[in-house]
């Protein structure tokens, strides 16, 4: 089985398109993977899954299927058969293979391949999970600025803004949902050695006793950049799904830049509201924020 990879059109915000079946799959389960040339669906990625598939419908030969869930498949360079999602053995962009969004029906549409489905993807949803995935990389940006005083030496790895990227060298997961942003951070060992200390010192308390400090400034640097309105875009080097796309943002001090491969807004106006609730283990081993944006 050869397949070219998927062409996708949500990193410019659409969420409706005409393309043509190339293949039904059938799923574990009694489902079925429906593969056309390009859509506008977000799949879940395989190797990061931190933004939720989209959802929505299918149309082909007249017939309206929900699309109740949308996978990353992978055909590698022997032409295999098709894998999906955690069974894939290599990352996303292995360019010996062909990389699929695979549209998950219910029922399987009858005479499918080589017709036009009409696809439609749940555009309330897409906002929301936009909004909280936009939210995220803010919450990034303004963490690494307020904990900017904890790093006793130069990590080595800095953000747009130059200040030590606590997000990139702490995270352990990051999930969005239609309401938040939940990144989850180890403060472990590997951390310390890299310069970051939760200890009390050079001026200022222990994390956990600064922590409602760190995150009455963060949400500050979050309301600031809403007020601005920032423009949002995706930075796109090519339609396929496994070119590696870049969420930019034209903040106040400058463009911010981070390699995303989600949706996102289009400005960051679309919110009235972009909050953090920070939460320390008992042991101060693991930092957790919750972002909560909130549509204008």
């Amino acid at each position: 089985m050869t397949l070219p990879t998927t062409h996708v059109t949500f990193p410019s915000g659409a969420v409706s398109g005409d393309s043509p079946v190339l293949a039904v799959h059938p799923l574990d389960g009694g489902r079925y993977a429906v593969v056309t040339a390009s859509t506008p669906f977000h799949p879940l990625d395989h190797t990061w899954p931190d933004q939720p598939a989209d959802l929505g419908t299918l149309t082909v030969g007249g017939v309206v299927h929900p699309v109740v869930d949308c996978l990353t498949g992978a055909v590698g360079p022997d032409g295999g058969g098709l894998l999906v999602g955690a069974d894939i053995p290599v990352r996303r962009g292995d360019e010996a293979w062909s990389w699929l969004v695979l549209h998950v029906v219910e029922d399987e549409p009858a005479d499918a391949v080589g017709s036009t489905a009409g696809l439609q993807v749940d555009a309330g949803r897409r906002a929301l999970l936009s909004a909280a995935h936009s939210g995220c990389h803010l919450l990034a940006l303004a963490l690494n600025a307020a904990l900017a005083p904890r790093w006793r030496k130069d990590p080595g790895r800095s953000d747009a803004f130059g200040n030590p990227d606590f997000d990139s060298l702490a995270m352990a997961s990051s999930v969005m949902d239609t309401e938040a942003s939940t990144d989850t951070y180890r403060l472990g060992k590997s951390l310390r050695k890299k310069g970051f200390t939760t200890e009390a010192g050079d001026g200022f308390a222990a994390l956990a006793d600064d922590l409602q400090a760190v995150t009455e400034a963060v949400d500050e640097q979050l309301a600031a950049w809403v007020a601005a309105d920032a423009a949002v875009r995706i930075d796109v080097p090519g339609p396929e799904l496994t070119a590696r796309r870049r969420w930019q943002c034209e903040l106040p001090a400058g463009r911010a830049e981070i390699f995303c491969g989600g949706t996102h807004l289009h400005h960051l106006g679309e919110l009235s509201e972009l909050r953090t609730e920070l939460r320390l283990s008992a042991d101060g081993s693991e930092l957790v924020a919750v972002t909560r944006p909130k549509r204008a």
